[in-house]
């Protein structure tokens, strides 16, 4: 019986197969997968997934389809779309042996094929790099291929990211003027550096932001600039943006702030008034805080100062006529014109003690004034009531006088009656300056005739004629020693 059986059981048996206890209990299928099949041949190989990105090396190039090696029992393929979807210029510089990335589409397509894209392969690799920059924060530097109306196109390998226009930079916006087309379109091709701020790659949405980018570098030039920068440093700079206590101009990178003081020398309520965003402009440092990493500069600076080119003809000593602005317990301010005004002490009010500037002068009066200091760092003017007849300066106000004269006389013909009306009636040709002294009684005492000189005068002479004639007479024939001796001792307890 058992015999029996074992024959039966040999006539089971194919010919030229043999059989055993493994194969009794485990039954042949025509219906398992090839990773099945291979699994169980107990052959161990990795067997691709769908999904999947590996490093393959190319095996074959053909006309319709590149054979790739990706570790299993045969090459993948890559044909149809897949191979038409490489860019030409990509698909000429593969050659066999190289190493390429390719994505699974299918491990087993019905032919038994491995079906693989190269291009979705990069396009996968392309997000994970995205996905990386976004985490780490990252920049890239990238160009500007189009745009949209809403704002520009960069690509990171790929796959189109998106630029808004909130997230363009304020130099890069103020750069384009009119239209979206005509402001972005100057801009296709420029550089650019950016940084990932959105990933979705169910959307197929890429978002990218130059502005937090240059924040990012900017903080990095910054500490460079901070340890290299050097107070009264000139630099060219362009401006970033307007607030209302300033501008902000970037320099080498790194941006600084132009106080609204430091922006012109006139008076201005608003950065606007004389700057707009994107426009270039030279600037002075004028300080550079390392601790708290602010940048000060100046645009004034490098600019004359209008005051100083007004007061240039001024000197101290000089007569001039000013009309009374301002009383304060201190003094009185003098408008010597529209923009130039001056301090006249209490002090040097008057010869005699007074507590208040009103018991000399009073708002509206026109004045002669001596000026007796101009303090051309700290713009301020000095100027003198008590000291218009002082025997100190009358040398320097004889030598102006012959110094008008002559400017009269050097005047063309055709202008001489202009200049004369300018004149008083009474004063002296300048062909005559000379022979002054030789009019003026020897016996006749200066300081005695005084003040009967208005009664000569006529009425409209300005009170610098008056000083002028007062200092012929007081030259005609010196002063008594006594007198003389006793002038500098008082300006000297003056000063």
């Amino acid at each position: 019986m058992d015999q029996t059986n074992a024959q039966v059981g040999q006539e089971e048996v194919p010919e030229g197969h043999t059989t055993s206890k493994n194969q009794e209990e485990r039954p042949v299928t025509s219906t398992g997968s090839m990773e099945t099949l291979l699994q169980e041949e107990g052959l161990n190989l990795d067997f691709p997934k769908q999904g999947e990105i590996r490093t393959g090396v190319i095996a074959s190039i053909g006309d319709n389809e590149i054979l790739v090696s990706v570790g299993t029992k045969s090459e993948g393929v890559i044909a149809g779309k897949e191979k038409e979807q490489i860019p030409p210029e990509t698909l000429a510089s593969f050659h066999i042996g190289q190493e390429i990335p390719v994505y699974v589409l299918n491990p087993e397509d019905p032919s038994g094929n491995l079906v693989l894209s190269y291009m979705r392969a990069r396009e996968e690799n392309d997000w994970l790099d995205a996905e990386s920059m976004k985490a780490s924060g990252a920049a890239y530097e990238g160009k500007v291929i189009g745009y949209n109306k809403g704002g520009l196109i960069v690509p990171i390998g790929l796959l189109r990211g998106f630029v808004p226009a909130s997230q363009v930079s304020v130099m890069r916006r103020a750069e384009g003027d009119g239209s979206p087309d005509a402001r972005w379109s100057k801009m296709v091709g420029e550089p650019i550096k950016v940084v990932v701020i959105e990933v979705d790659r169910a959307r197929h949405r890429l978002i990218l932001s130059e502005r937090m980018a240059l924040q990012e570098t900017r903080e990095t030039i910054k500490d460079r600039l901070l340890d290299e920068l050097l107070e009264g440093a000139i630099k060219t700079g362009r401006v970033t943006s307007l607030a209302d206590f300033g501008a902000f101009v970037n320099i080498d990178g790194a941006d600084g702030l132009v106080h609204l003081s430091e922006i012109s020398w006139e008076r201005i309520e608003h950065p606007s008034e004389v700057l707009k965003v994107g426009q270039e402009v030279k600037v002075k440092v004028i300080a550079v805080d390392q601790e708290r990493k602010r940048i000060g500069l100046s645009i004034r600076q490098l600019q004359p100062d209008p005051w100083v080119v007004k007061v240039s003809n001024l000197k101290e000593g000089q007569l001039v006529e000013g009309t009374i602005t301002h009383l304060t317990k201190f003094g009185a301010f003098a408008r010597l014109d529209e923009e130039l005004e001056g301090l006249i002490h209490i002090s040097e009010l008057s010869d005699q003690r007074i507590n208040h500037p009103k018991e000399v002068v009073k708002e509206g009066d026109v004045v002669t004034l001596r000026i007796i200091k101009v303090d051309t760092e700290r713009r301020r003017i000095g100027l003198s009531l008590r000291k218009v007849d002082s025997m100190a300066y009358a040398n320097m106000d004889y030598e102006m006088m012959l110094a008008g004269q002559a400017k009269i006389a050097a005047t063309p013909p055709e202008q001489a009656p202009v200049q004369a009306e300018a004149e008083t009636a009474e004063e002296t040709p300048a062909a005559a300056a000379p022979t002054q002294p030789e009019i003026q009684p020897a016996e006749e005492t200066p300081v005695a005739e005084t003040p009967a000189q208005p009664e000569t005068q006529p009425a409209e002479e300005t009170p610098l004629a008056e000083v002028q004639a007062q200092s012929e007479e007081l030259l005609a024939e010196p002063p008594q020693p006594e007198e003389s001796a006793g002038e500098p001792e008082d300006e000297a307890g003056s000063n």
